[in-house]
């Protein structure tokens, strides 16, 4: 029936008055659940647990909340090991050395270090750590840490409530193709949703976004530079509007990516030759799957962009089929673009509208707009001896037959839908033999008229 209270035991590092105190508070619990009636024990009770409030000698009005504060103690090890939890609520004993620093005890025996403090006129009090996942020296420091960032005018309870729920990466993900990926071209748009999905959410989906680091930025992009250093570039331009975005939104100050410097680039601009076009289109006819080569033959003939193409539909082409008429959420600059087509174009148009039942021009088998052509281009190149060749060097070849056949840079920027002329001056050297041949026919017909 009585529970046997060991006496005060007196260890190397532990002072007399502490022993003392754990003693008489483990009898008043005793005595409290065997001996006692409830109305004296808390009398007794409240005689070595005092309110918080200095000087006061009233009882706590309530009873599920036990702090000492009169009777405070240097906190030890042992000290947190024996206490025992309450019957109710929780009980804090607060450290004679640290102020405000205490350890709480809950009605399920979990311990946990805490640290009151005022600040701006208020009471707080953060949790530091689990006892004893944090021993009570770490946990002191920690508190004496805190200690010093209150004194500044830093709230560390309100810093780690605004890191705690702060935006994940997943959040910069989905706010981002909520408001800002209207603002690119649908392929654009899904190229940033694949490089989220393979390279960002997978390592940094729950994870912060001011917690991500020039190491983590610098990591990635150094991984994926040994097997696809160009590929790297454009995973690291993404990362640099996502964070600028996220500065934008109050969410960081500063961007991780900033000082990384990107691989250097060759620009790659391949241009099929008569002798290749043909056989292209060769291989194209001969082909059996006509949905997708009519749709590489269409890329050939207009030299629009694989996604203008793949996502067209009847509504954007006037009732001829002579104009298309692209809206600004296919294009890459989000502008319209209207331009004329072609008359082997047309034609080809006729002919699939004159078998569509759908209101997309190459529609899939599952009624939407086809999504790629990689098989299908693999296996023409194959065949028309040209592997490695891009389906966008279509558009590059496109230019370059214009130009060499003395078509104007700007008119070959209106017919690609550019918008700005350096875009189309990267064709200018085309022009060197273009003019080499109009200033050797020049010549040669004043030297002739002149013999004459």
């Amino acid at each position: 029936m009585w529970e046997m209270v060991p006496p005060p035991r007196f260890e190397r590092g532990t002072s007399r008055s502490t022993s003392k105190f754990l003693h008489v508070a483990n009898l008043l619990r005793v005595f409290k659940k065997l001996c006692y009636p409830s109305e004296i024990t808390q009398k007794i009770w409240t005689a070595v647990n005092m309110p918080e409030q200095t000087g006061s000698t009233e009882p706590q009005k309530s009873t599920d909340t036990v702090r000492t504060r009169r009777g405070s103690v240097r906190i030890t090890d042992r000290l947190v090991k024996e206490l025992l939890p309450p019957e109710n609520g929780y009980q804090i004993v607060y450290d004679s050395q640290t102020s405000g620093f205490g350890i709480q005890v809950m009605k399920s025996g979990k311990r946990s270090f805490v640290l009151n403090y005022r600040i701006q006129g208020s009471e707080r009090r953060i949790t530091i750590g689990r006892y004893p996942e944090w021993s009570v020296l770490a946990a002191r420091r920690r508190a004496e840490e805190f200690r010093v960032q209150i004194a500044q005018g830093i709230d560390p309870k309100k810093v780690r409530d605004e890191k705690y729920h702060s935006p994940t990466m997943k959040d910069l993900h989905s706010r981002f193709m909520e408001q800002e990926a209207q603002k690119v071209c649908d392929e654009y748009r899904e190229d940033i949703e694949r490089i989220y999905r393979q390279h960002f959410l997978p390592k940094w989906g729950s994870r912060k976004v001011r917690d991500i680091s020039f190491s983590d930025c610098d990591s990635l992009h150094r991984q994926i530079s040994k097997t696809r250093p160009t590929r790297a570039n454009r995973i690291l331009s993404v990362m640099t509007r996502a964070f600028n975005l996220a500065i934008k939104w109050g969410w960081i100050e500063r961007n991780p990516t900033l000082g990384i410097e990107k691989n250097k680039e060759h620009k790659r601009q391949h241009y099929l030759t008569p002798k290749e076009i043909r056989r292209v289109l060769e291989a194209l006819d001969a082909h059996s799957e006509r949905t997708s080569c009519e749709a590489i033959k269409m890329i050939l003939l207009t030299g629009a962009r694989k996604g203008e193409v793949l996502k067209s539909s009847w509504d954007q082409f006037n009732e001829d089929l002579t104009i298309w008429s692209k809206p600004a959420a296919s294009t890459k600059q989000r502008k319209p673009h209207i331009v004329r087509v072609s008359k082997p174009v047309t034609e080809l148009l006729s002919i699939r509208r004159e078998q569509s039942n759908s209101d997309y021009v190459f529609q899939s088998r599952n009624g939407k707009p086809l999504q790629d052509v990689k098989k299908t281009w693999a296996s023409i190149t194959e065949k028309a001896g040209i592997e490695g060749t891009h389906i966008h060097d279509l558009r590059h070849t496109y230019a370059s037959v214009a130009i060499s056949n003395g078509v104007d840079l700007y008119t070959v920027g209106q017919l690609l839908g550019h918008t700005q002329t350096q875009t189309t001056a990267r064709y200018a050297h085309l022009f060197d033999e273009t003019l080499h041949r109009a200033t050797e026919t020049v010549a040669e017909v004043m030297t002739t008229n002149t013999r004459a």
